[in-house]
């Protein structure tokens, strides 16, 4: 399956731009990312391993952050109790900006090169 069935068969209509939004800002962020369905989720990969992940609900998308626990958060939205990994649940298309997520990108790109 990719990632486009994936999205317009599992991501709830309400969420289907959202959905979008983050792959293009990924793909932004990290044009040399490989974008596949990984762990029934898209997963987002670079250098062999998995930095980020979108995996939906009904209410949200939740945006994961294998390396997230080492990221600074100027911003105060990252949750999840795990070592490693964190996440950020966002709501609808509008619900953080662009500039936001791309310093969260950015933090999981370096970590996942110097790793």
């Amino acid at each position: 399956m990719t990632v486009d069935e994936y999205v317009s068969e599992k991501v709830p209509p309400a969420h289907r731009e959202t959905a979008a939004r983050l792959r293009a800002l990924v793909h932004e962020c990290a044009p040399q990312a490989e974008e596949l369905v990984s762990y029934n989720m898209p997963v987002f990969k670079a250098n062999g391993k998995i930095f980020a992940w979108i995996l939906p609900s009904e209410k949200h998308l939740t945006l994961g952050f294998r390396e997230g626990a080492a990221f600074e958060d100027k911003f105060n939205l990252l949750r999840g109790s795990g070592k490693h990994a964190k996440n950020i649940k966002i709501k609808n298309a509008g619900g953080v900006d662009p500039d936001v997520l791309r310093y969260y990108f950015a933090q999981a790109i370096e970590l996942d090169a110097g790793g």
